[in-house]
């Protein structure tokens, strides 16, 4: 399998250096030149075996430069910080009692070292890597460069900290994270890592960390300091094939709950900021795994949904911070992935569109291209208000607790099946473990919180629900802050020469 770029026609490479890569020289996205196929009865043999095999497996589709022996072992190495007995659980809930053949599978993909669900891709990439450095021969150190708007941020950190050849650098917007994730990402150890606030909001961040892989003199810089730059965002081809996985073995775990047989379809509802959890549902209904259609749930910032409806990308709106923070974007990187996919591959169309984007700060995509995303996609948007009526409903209904995020993708999910009475059985993804966002979640359940710090509402959320606390969360009020640089983002390039020369 070969990989090329979404903007521009570049010798194909394969997949070690892409990953190593992170994203091409012309600014786009590295993409695979053809999706693999999987057939429902190969998917079937999986149903009793493990997570790490499952995801080895598909992996192995796209990442054909790798070794199964190494792949298995990648994913041995990266699964075994999560709960032994939750890889990826499946909660059904029955939404509506009058239809319970139209079950709700919230897929909790949180059960990681950081309770967030980049850590299913944040614990393999840095294996990926690693092997990928051999694989190519390269004796340089590779910096990691991430943007984070929350989640993806201590994810990278937590896999990244210490691994020989690497050295890693989190931005994250000031102000613009829960007080959990910001405590999360500033108490992370490691003698390769650094962790630095942006003035500004998370596409500050995001851009500041593009202009900086786009820039060749500061390559040129890096490169005289023995530094190649890579990036475990979801722009990086490694950070985001892990993802396909999971929504495999969702559904094979719907199927073993006895909610479906084999072939039978479903439906996918994610809540969605940078586009990359979404596209790796994309991925896995283009490989063969029965999807009917696929939900876009966004917040507020809702750039997405207008897309899709409309047909026109704008950024160029108000930008709310929100209870809902890792969705807190208005530039959807990974959304070009998808438009060079739908788009049969033309590079030139994706590359005009993306510099409208930077230049004008919105492009319109032509008719053909908005009817065949139309077949595959249906964008809601979710207020704050019903965020919070969706986590009490879901607590009142069946005494699940949710995040923030999981409530927007199900209340999504609740407005499409208002609008198209379709009852097929879905997979909603949970994103984050409800006590990350503890202060939301306590409001909605309309029990006060006031007086009480972010750490202290943990202990009382857990009082008032009786929900299992993720332990890296249960020892975090002990942790020690070892960051706490801010920047204005004129200053983001500045600051990576300075950590890379360190």
């Amino acid at each position: 399998m070969k990989y090329v770029s979404t903007r521009s026609k570049i010798r194909p490479i394969n997949s070690a250096e892409a990953i190593l890569q992170g994203l091409a020289k012309d600014g786009g996205l590295f993409v695979p030149e053809k999706i693999p196929k999987v057939k429902l009865e190969e998917l079937g043999e999986f149903k009793d075996k493990t997570y790490e095999e499952l995801s080895a497996w598909i992996i192995g589709k796209y990442l054909t430069d790798y070794t199964a022996d190494e792949l298995g072992e990648c994913a041995e190495l990266a699964y075994n910080w999560f709960d032994i007995h939750a890889r990826i659980s499946v909660a059904i809930l029955i939404q509506d009692a009058n239809n319970p053949t139209a079950p709700v599978g919230n897929m909790e993909l949180w059960h990681g070292p950081t309770a967030a669900f980049k850590d299913v891709a944040l614990q393999m990439l840095p294996h990926l890597m690693r092997m990928a450095l051999k694989k190519v021969g390269e004796t340089k150190k590779i910096l990691i460069l991430v943007a984070t708007s929350g989640d993806t941020g201590k994810a990278a950190l937590a896999g990244f900290a210490d691994v020989p050849q690497t050295k890693i650098m989190v931005f994250y917007p000031d102000g613009g994270v829960s007080k959990i994730q910001r405590l999360q990402m500033v108490t992370q150890a490691g003698d390769n890592v650094n962790v630095t606030a942006v003035r500004g909001n998370f596409d500050d961040a995001q851009t500041g960390v593009k202009k900086i892989f786009s820039d060749k003199k500061i390559r040129d810089e890096l490169d005289k300091l023995g530094v190649k730059l890579s990036s475990a965002n979801s722009i990086n081809w490694g950070r985001l094939v892990p993802q396909i996985a999971y929504y495999f073995a969702g559904y094979l775990e719907f199927v073993k709950s006895g909610q479906l047989t084999l072939g039978d379809k479903i439906n996918i509802s994610v809540p969605t900021g940078n586009f990359g959890n979404i596209l790796a549902a994309y991925y896995a209904m283009k490989m063969g795994l029965p999807v009917k259609k696929l939900i876009c749930a966004s917040n507020v910032n809702n750039v997405l949904t207008e897309f899709f409806v409309t047909g026109t990308y704008n950024r160029k709106r108000e930008f709310f911070k929100t209870i809902t923070p890792s969705m807190d974007i208005l530039i959807s990187s990974n959304l070009e992935r998808l438009l060079y996919h739908e788009s049969g591959g033309d590079f030139k169309q994706i590359s005009r569109y993306m510099n409208e984007l930077n230049n004008f700060g919105k492009y319109k995509i032509d008719k053909p291209l908005k009817i065949r995303l139309d077949k595959i996609f249906h964008a809601e948007y979710v207020t704050e208000d019903e965020t919070k009526l969706f986590i009490k409903r879901v607590y009142d209904s069946f005494k699940y607790l949710i995040d923030t995020h999981s409530a927007v993708s199900i209340c999504a999910l609740s407005k499409y099946r208002g609008k198209t009475k379709d009852l097929t059985p879905v997979l909603s993804a949970a994103t984050a473990s409800p006590y990350k966002f503890t202060g939301a979640v306590l409001d909605a359940l309309e029990k006060s919180a006031e007086g009480v710090d972010d750490l202290a509402q943990i202990a009382l959320l857990n009082r008032f629900t009786n929900a299992k606390i993720p332990k890296n969360l249960a020892t975090l009020s002990a942790a020690q802050i070892l960051h706490d640089d801010v920047c204005d983002k004129e200053e983001m390039a500045q600051r990576v020469l300075k950590f890379a020369a360190e």
